[in-house]
């Protein structure tokens, strides 16, 4: 008798059981006011709290890195000459001299061959082919006023239209660096005052910058994980910063990471060790089970979707075993799951 093994790691390894109505379709009253549950890698054990209390969590001599990027309102709605409505997300300008280019997605693709035409209330886009990575080039006939064009780019399972308060609440109170297509939502749970409190309990608080991308919504298409790709993100951490973050290293103190976002911006960072790292640039780096984490010492995070490469990342950090049943303890409680949900403290 012989038998298979399976020698690689497969996509349904991170499934798990959601039903439709904890996926939190509006952010709550007061940001702080989520709920945070607690997970130690040590000895596996599960704590309930609300998100106000997370300084509890923390200690004197942690370094709390923050993700700074400011989501920008780069969902437009637009019609081909015939009527057909189009609708695009913008990734990433690539504007030369003189000339508004954007990277994009495109909803319907079909039909959007290089010479095709998009009118956005007055402004005229030009299809002008894809690149490596599918995504569509669209050349504008003049500058795009986001602010008058564009609308709040809401996850696609929030089932509503994005609405004034979303401008707000769709964003951190810390957000500064505009670039990202989504939110980092696990900042999305800090107030100014929660903040002013961990620094004053003597926690350093640091930002780097990752511009979160669509790559964050996309789902992985093939049966073996270690087969998908990635999608480039931009990521800037200053050098002071880096500075901080190898001394807390060097003296043994926690380098608390706030998302998935800020976590590989990091760990990117140092890919070809602490000794030559690369602070700017794109990064495809994915983490899944096996890697091993040379930066982040404990992670704050939200919950996220099945077979998602964001709960790779954390089953990478935790270990899937115990990731998923946290996640099942969470589906219990009627924890409140994704962007507009709760959060996650691992440590």
């Amino acid at each position: 008798m012989s038998f298979l093994i399976k020698a690689f790691m497969d996509l349904k390894d991170f499934t798990f059981d959601l039903p439709e109505r904890l996926i939190a379709q509006e952010p709550l009253g007061e940001r702080d006011s989520s709920r945070l549950m607690t997970v130690s890698r040590k000895d596996g054990r599960v704590g309930h709290r609300l998100f106000r209390d997370f300084p509890a969590c923390l200690r004197p001599g942690d370094l709390l890195i923050l993700n700074d990027t400011k989501v920008i309102p780069t969902r437009l709605l637009g019609a081909k000459p015939s009527g057909g409505k189009v609708e695009l997300l913008l990734v990433e300008k690539i504007s030369a001299a003189g000339i508004e280019e954007w990277k994009c997605l495109a909803k319907p693709a079909k039909g959007l061959k290089p010479g095709a035409k998009v009118l956005f209330d007055g402004v005229e886009g030009q299809m002008m082919g894809q690149d490596e990575e599918g995504l569509f080039i669209c050349r504008f006939s003049s500058a795009l006023d986001l602010e008058k064009l564009g609308k709040v780019p809401l996850p696609p399972y929030i089932k509503r239209e994005a609405t004034d308060a979303d401008l707000s609440r769709y964003q951190t109170v810390f957000a500064g660096v505009d670039g990202a297509v989504a939110a980092p939502t696990a900042g999305l749970h800090f107030t100014g005052q929660l903040l002013e409190g961990i620094k004053a309990m003597g926690v350093e608080v640091c930002h780097v910058t990752l511009h979160t991308g669509p790559g964050t919504f996309m789902p992985v298409r093939v049966e073996n994980i270690e087969e998908h790709r990635m999608m480039r993100e931009r990521y800037r951490i200053d050098a002071s910063v880096f500075s901080r973050v190898m001394k807390a290293k060097e003296e043994g103190r926690r380098v608390v990471a706030v998302g998935t976002t800020s976590t590989r911006a990091l760990e990117a960072s140092v890919a070809g060790g602490f000794a030559s790292p690369v602070l700017e640039g794109s990064t495809n780096l994915f983490i899944y089970p096996g890697y091993r984490f040379k930066v982040v010492d404990a992670l704050l995070t939200n919950f996220h979707l099945p077979e998602s490469t964001l709960l790779m990342l954390v089953s990478a950090f935790a270990g899937r075993e115990l990731v998923l049943e946290a996640y099942k303890e969470a589906v219990r409680k009627e924890y409140r799951f994704f962007s507009y949900g709760d959060a996650m403290f691992i440590i």
